[in-house]
């Protein structure tokens, strides 16, 4: 029995010997990691401070007057944005861009991606790599093309025009994607489920959409970002329909020293694509994870 309690304190002792090392191993880098991350956070910080100031208070004295006592920190800013018909229509246009951008990608590539993983069909492997190639096609290229095209057919300063834009040149990394992470899941769940007399489509609705959940949210968001903070293709294609973006380049080219108008819009239009990257960050981290352990 005294052997067993010994060889019980030396575990303990061991244990928390180690954890002490961890711990004294590991603080370099997470101060490190802090520090980094708050040094990211001081461009959204600056602004989040200079849209809580008039404009008269910050071109006289400085953002510091937040802090002063009384404050002279005020929320006028924000109304305003949103009694600008310009900035709120541009919000919505951006929001259906954004929506509509990310789920039409997400749908083909998902039936795209189950059918290049686990369907056999002529040509399958040829066709996969020409998907893979159009990985590397620059979007500058198709944008004088695409604006011809867009007035040929009726569709340019439209929000579906827009949409089909975003949904092409987010389709080959979302196939490529999404049959990277199908083809991990083990085949014997389909075979089960085809020997049960389900069908490809009940098999991809209630067996590969499931399982491949942390794979399409990593790439919804991916998609997301990018549709939410374009300007180039909105420039290019669009004239009247205005997502954020281009609203607030061009109240930055008319008006430069707008600053109660930009500054507010800008963090609104920043605060949207953060909330929505948080929401699904579990699942973001899992799709990045995925296939890492076995």
């Amino acid at each position: 029995m005294a052997e067993v309690a010994l060889e019980r304190v030396g575990a303990r002792e061991d244990t928390v010997a180690a954890r002490i090392t961890r711990f004294v191993s590991t603080t370099p880098v997470h101060f490190f990691l802090v520090l980094v991350g708050l040094l990211w956070l001081v461009p959204t910080l600056g602004l989040l401070l200079t849209s809580l100031l008039a404009p008269s208070d910050l071109l006289t004295k400085g953002w510091w007057q937040i802090f002063s006592t009384p404050s002279r920190a005020t929320f006028d800013n924000y109304q305003a944005i949103f009694d600008n018909e310009t900035i709120t229509s541009s919000l919505w246009t951006t929001a259906q861009i954004a929506v509509g951008g990310t789920v039409l990608p997400i749908i083909i590539g998902a039936f795209a991606g189950y059918a290049f993983a686990w369907l056999e069909f002529p040509g399958r492997d040829w066709l996969f790599i020409l998907v893979i190639a159009l990985l590397v096609v620059p979007l500058q290229m198709a944008l004088i093309p695409m604006f011809s095209l867009y007035d040929k057919a009726g569709i340019f300063d439209t929000v579906i025009g827009l949409i089909l834009f975003h949904t092409a040149f987010g389709l080959p990394f979302a196939v490529f994607l999404l049959r990277n992470f199908f083809i991990g899941i083990p085949k014997d769940l389909m075979e089960a489920a085809r020997i049960d007399g389900a069908s490809e489509l009940r098999i991809f609705l209630r067996l590969i959409l499931p399982l491949g959940l942390p794979a399409i949210a990593s790439l919804g968001i991916f998609q997301f970002l990018w549709t939410w903070n374009d300007l180039l293709v909105a420039l290019t294609l669009a004239r009247d329909t205005q997502p954020i973006t281009v609203a607030i380049f061009s109240q930055l080219r008319a008006f430069s020293a707008n600053i109660e108008l930009i500054a507010p819009a800008t963090f609104v239009s920043l605060v949207i694509p953060l909330a929505v990257f948080f929401a699904f960050q579990r699942y973001f981290v899992e799709g990045l994870l995925a296939g890492s352990v076995k």
